[in-house]
């Protein structure tokens, strides 16, 4: 630790006091599918008695900005119930049953998401920049019984909608905002004209107020959300969870900033006085970082969500501008996007990062860029619900690689093999906790081999512990790219470019970017008697025909000789990935010198 930096309270003086009776980090033991945790103890119950106790708070509180458009927390509220009454009278959506969710961040989509949870529904938060074919296997796997779309999705599925519809098992298709675009869509409902309608029948002010006053009994252990994430197959998996699973990292990201507020010898952190704060959430919600960190957290808080369907690095700096955003962040990438733009040196009290690995340096320069700013880091997965691991203040400014420590509810261990190993050895992070994922869905082999008998999840990352419990994450071995906070799976940037029967072997690999963490990088071996025949500009256009364009690579080096595999004759990629950076930093060299 920094000779410079001398807490006031040791890291268990300040557990201690965090997790004392009547803290919100309170803990107690539960069994939990027959496996015992600590759990918070003043957890609720459910995603509806979280938003209901929210709105009981704060109901006469703005709750969205988007654009030229607000709402309280009354008026979602309201507008929620309504939708609720539609979901369940008009497309029988019952406790249980799956609602899908795809769309880009807009009012929407939360009204959406808190009428499917007062339902005791499952919201399935479909990746809305997925092409077309992966998109419509994670609604028809899930069956979701209602889908919700943006415009873009409905224009993009428009053709297929009867066959999808048939297939996820759905009653309805209904689209968001559709009286702002074209308004009608073959197979497709606007959701406004659905509500318009609804509301005609006689009974409705009656099955509205049902909602209410009739709740159906909601448990910490029925399901509540499925969310997506890349796999090696080249097709999403949804990670479904709990409502105790998700509501944990309600809780759980509040921890960083309390244990940097005590260890500086400070208080439990509360909301200040003053004019509502806002939380810009850019981050797309169908990410936990989206809808799990930053919007459950603003909820909680009583702030202000201040929604953007797309990154924009000045309309971001405007809007923390105007509506009093005092803690901004998200993926690295849009981090060092706020260090370069128009709002540097602009009074932050906190800047958060975290979804992606970040460039060793965007630490020091969102110092140099924001100086108010207390920074913070925090490490999970989509299949723990966002955070398990966090570190906040002057913790992180003297451990600046570091990820954190475990939340207090999580447990951290490092495994080489079947052997856990003490601090300062390197190995595979394994987590634990009540918020780790109940399964994947509708795949138990995929579960068993993540998720022990016990409960600990196999994180696919290679980290370390300090003597003090820090988590330093050192290499992946989930052969899994990030880029910007996007999951991109190798096997499907490799089968793209193994459909030119010309490629003998294809490794995809992630190469360093300063923004965006990493990018897609692609080696090759052409078969010899194509040799100088296939050209890196061949592969890269055929690969925009195949994936997503976040996942076309930026650069294809070719090998002249066969890969080295391992004995079960899989691609060895240590040395191709270095061969890849080493390649990628030269040519980076390049385009500078060129530009000079």
């Amino acid at each position: 630790m920094s000779s410079q930096w001398k807490p006031k309270r040791t890291l268990q003086e300040t557990d201690a006091i965090m997790c004392a009776p009547g803290m919100p980090h309170e803990m107690e033991k539960c069994l939990v599918d027959g496996r015992l945790y600590h759990v918070y103890k003043n957890l609720w119950p459910s995603m509806r008695d979280f938003w209901f106790s929210c709105v009981e708070k704060y109901s006469d509180k703005t709750y969205i900005v988007f654009e030229e458009q607000r709402f309280t927390y009354a008026e979602v509220h309201n507008r929620a119930i309504e939708l609720a009454a539609l979901f369940r009278n008009v497309y029988n959506v019952k406790k249980g049953e799956r609602v899908g969710i795809c769309s880009r961040n807009c009012p929407e989509y939360l009204i959406a998401f808190w009428a499917c949870h007062m339902l005791g529904a499952v919201t399935v938060l479909a990746n809305a920049w997925l092409p077309a074919q992966p998109l419509k296997h994670c609604l028809i796997n899930t069956q979701c019984k209602l889908l919700l779309f943006d415009p873009e999705r409905a224009d993009r599925l428009e053709s297929d909608i009867v066959k999808l519809r048939e297939a996820a098992g759905a009653t309805g298709v209904l689209v968001f905002q559709g009286q702002e675009k074209k308004g009608e869509w073959n197979g497709m409902e606007c959701l406004n004209s659905a509500m318009t309608r609804w509301k005609l029948d006689g009974i409705f002010v009656q099955q509205k107020a049902a909602i209410v006053d009739q709740r159906i009994e909601l448990l910490p252990e029925d399901n509540a959300t499925i969310i997506f994430t890349a796999r090696t197959t080249g097709l999403p998996k949804g990670v479904l969870s709990t409502n105790r699973q998700f509501l944990t990292n309600v809780i759980n990201v509040l921890a960083g900033p309390t244990r940097a507020s005590l260890r500086r010898g400070d208080g439990i952190p509360s909301t200040p006085p003053g004019a509502q704060r806002g939380v810009l959430v850019a981050v797309p919600l169908f990410h936990v970082t989206g809808s799990t960190s930053f919007s459950m957290l603003a909820t909680l808080n009583g702030n202000k969500i201040i929604l953007v369907p797309k990154w924009d690095v000045e309309q971001a700096a405007r809007l923390i501008k105007a509506e009093n955003i005092s803690v901004a962040g998200g993926v690295p990438a849009m981090v060092s996007d706020l260090v370069r733009s128009s709002l540097v040196g602009f009074p932050l009290e906190g800047l958060l990062f975290g979804g992606s690995p970040s460039p060793d340096s965007l630490a020091e320069r969102a110092r140099k860029a924001f100086p108010t700013a207390t920074l913070a880091q925090a490490y999970g997965l989509t299949e723990t619900n966002s955070v398990a691991v966090s570190i906040s203040g002057e913790d992180y400014d003297a451990r600046p690689a570091s990820t954190g420590q475990a939340c207090p509810v999580n447990e951290i261990v490092i495994m080489q093999g079947d052997k856990g190993v003490g601090p300062g050895n390197i190995g595979e992070v394994w987590l634990r906790g009540p918020n780790v994922m109940k399964e994947y869905w509708r795949d138990p082999g995929a579960t068993a081999k993540v998720l022990t008998t016990d409960g600990w999840l196999k994180t696919g990352d290679l980290g370390l512990l300090d003597d003090d419990g820090f988590l330093y994450i050192k290499d992946r071995l989930k052969d899994v790219i990030i880029r910007g906070g996007e999951n991109i799976d190798s096997v499907t940037v490799e089968n793209a470019l193994y459909s030119d029967s010309r490629v003998m072997e294809a490794a995809a690999v992630a190469v360093p970017d300063e923004r965006l963490g990493e990018l897609v990088a692609a080696v090759i071996f052409v078969n010899p008697q194509f040799r100088g025949q296939v050209t890196e500009e061949n592969l890269i256009a055929l690969a925009k025909t195949k994936l997503p364009k976040f996942a076309v690579p930026v650069m294809i080096k070719f090998e002249d000789k066969p890969f080295e595999l391992t004995p079960s004759r899989k691609i060895m990629k240590t040395e191709l990935r270095k061969i890849a950076r080493r390649a990628w930093e030269e040519r980076k060299a390049e385009m500078h010198t060129t530009k000079l």
